[in-house]
């Protein structure tokens, strides 16, 4: 099924900028910074998430310091991918690496002037990780969109699959930097270094990426936002509350619930009638975005829920220190930047991606099933072989799944359509994330608790709270109480895993029926009439005479051809 926006698009008051392949790897470059920035700060939390919450007095509440991040990074997407679509994206990305920036300041200076035994330091310290989110939201979407205003479909493999490998760094990185700060400085640091970071990838997008700026007519869709945002943390507290600060028939949470699903039915009839809607919903008439979209949502379930809390395991349940911790994720980065880039490079020369998801969600789904077996003897070697296929797995599906959303829409709303499944792809991380949160902190401190009253002598002899653990305290404790505590944390955490399985093998199942389009020869911005190739000469999509829009297809029934031309074709 076609469709195209009719509603008025923005104009552009430059000259056609020029695309060489020089231009494009700068681009690229600026893009590549912004987006470690952004991915860094998912991970590297992980090895500090103990000492920082122990500190801070906030054990119960810790997944809010990864909630909160998650959370602000999914309302600003949509917000973020439509502005770019109106009056272009350089602004907007400059903006957002200010915004994170400032957050980055914030969250390392939290706590400084707050009474340590209370929770107030923590809870500065969630509020600035939300600054954090409204920046890093704009540096995740803007980098992809941004790589398909100026790289064709059939190419962008070879950037995206980079892009994958950034994950995959900072997956590693992050924790190795935050057991390091945490080891050797301080957590705080985990935050600070984001600053000349940010520096850097600010003047290099400042000097060098030269984008074009519109001007829109369209009027701005209110009360679309109003209601995303609004539906959007509704689902994200009903999740983190429920069952655990407030019960499920309580006022306060029946009044959530119903606010939530007021706000959530209220966007899709405003979206309806929206001139420029935040959310099109004619995205959802294509097959490609559909599927697409709910393998994101599946995978932001699984993906940030494994990666948050798995740092946390191996310090306390092997002993692990913060920068060991770090270092035992080493192997995941391996898997995932051998298969992000091996795929991406793979997907340019054969046109062909729709087997990369169905392999990877295979190999995920069976590795974190294995994962669930994980306990506190669990040999190092094991662990780490689980991470190398965890790993392999994201990134046959990642950036591909991206990539497919990207080449099915028309280049006018390729930022909108790549920031909606993204969103979604966050709103599934938020969720997961506190869900799989408040399953191992429920059955953790039910774990704690019971460790206390089995051995309250040597408790209070050593002034055990526990709210208030963390792993260089727990490595000074005594026998049996250090081992208790060593297997509260094990049995917390493997067995939580299960109940992320069939929403891998959910996935999984979806993967099968994603459509293999034609990948689109036209980069999104000389599609819009904003840029030329170096040549001067734009490549048509297809070629209305004479056979462009042929499939690349040996025969496969899923393979879709749009060969109508224009800057609509690879619609679906």
């Amino acid at each position: 099924m076609t469709s195209t926006s009719t509603a008025p698009h923005a104009q552009s008051g430059d000259d056609p900028i020029t695309l060489t392949p020089r231009t494009v790897w700068i681009i690229f470059g600026a893009l590549m910074a912004g987006m470690f920035l952004a991915s860094l700060d998912q991970s590297i939390l992980g090895p500090a998430l103990p000492t920082i919450v122990g500190e801070l007095n906030g054990v119960q509440s810790q997944a809010w310091i990864i909630t909160i991040y998650i959370l602000a990074v999914a309302v600003t997407m949509p917000l973020y991918g439509k502005f770019g679509d109106l009056v272009g994206r350089r602004n907007l990305f400059l903006l957002a690496i200010a915004i994170f920036t400032l957050g980055s300041i914030g969250s390392g200076s939290a706590g400084f002037f707050t009474d340590p035994a209370t929770e107030a330091g923590f809870w500065e310290l969630v509020a600035w990780r939300g600054v954090q989110g409204l920046g890093g939201g704009g540096l995740m979407i803007l980098s992809q969109a941004i790589i398909a205003d100026i790289v064709p479909a059939s190419e962008r493999g070879k950037y995206m699959g980079p892009m994958g490998a950034v994950f995959g760094i900072s997956a590693v990185a992050g924790p190795l930097l935050g057991g390091f700060f945490t080891d050797t400085a301080h957590w705080r640091w985990c935050f600070w270094i984001n600053v000349p970071v940010g520096i850097i990838a600010f003047a290099l997008a400042w000097k060098y990426m030269k984008l074009p700026t519109r001007r829109s007519t369209a009027k701005v869709d209110w009360a679309g936002i109003m209601f995303m945002v609004l539906g959007t943390s509704g689902l994200v507290l009903v999740t983190d509350l429920g069952g655990d600060h407030l019960a499920w028939d309580s006022p306060g949470m029946i009044a959530m619930i119903a606010g939530t699903v007021g706000s959530i039915v209220a966007l899709v009839l405003v979206e309806r009638r929206a001139d420029e809607p935040i959310l099109p919903l004619h995205l959802f008439t294509g097959r490609v975005f559909v599927i697409a979209t709910a393998i994101a949502f599946a995978l932001g379930v699984a993906m940030f829920a494994a990666i948050g809390f798995i740092p946390t395991f191996l310090q306390m349940a092997t002993g692990t220190s913060a920068a060991g911790s770090g270092l035992l994720m080493i192997p995941m980065m391996v898997g995932l930047m051998a298969t992000s880039i091996g795929s991406g490079f793979a997907i340019a020369s054969t046109g062909r991606y729709r087997v990369y998801p169905i392999v990877g969600l295979a190999l995920t789904t069976a590795t974190v099933a294995v994962m669930t077996q994980m306990t506190g003897s669990t040999p190092i070697w094991q662990i780490m072989a689980m991470l190398l296929f965890f790993g392999a797995g994201l990134g046959l599906v990642m950036q591909v799944i991206v990539l497919a959303v990207q080449n099915a829409v028309d280049p006018r709303e390729v930022g909108v359509a790549t920031s909606s499944n993204n969103y979604f792809r966050e709103i599934g991380a938020a969720i997961g994330t506190a869900w799989f949160g408040s399953l191992f902190t429920d059955r953790l401190i039910t774990n704690l608790t019971d460790t206390v009253a089995a051995n309250p002598e040597q408790a209070m002899a050593s002034g055990l709270d526990p709210a208030g653990v963390t792993p260089a305290f727990v490595a000074t404790l005594p026998e049996p109480l250090h081992q208790g505590i060593v297997d509260s944390y094990a049995s917390a955490l493997a067995p939580a895993l299960w109940f992320i399985v069939p929403v891998l093998g959910l996935a999984l199942l979806l993967s099968f029926f994603l459509p293999q389009v034609t990948l689109s020869d036209e980069a999104g911005m000389v599609a819009r009439g904003e840029a030329v190739w170096d040549d001067g000469k734009a490549v048509p999509v297809a070629d209305a005479e004479g056979g462009a829009g042929e499939t690349r297809s040996d025969g496969d029934d899923d393979e879709v051809s749009l060969s109508s031309g224009g800057p609509t074709s690879g619609r679906v």
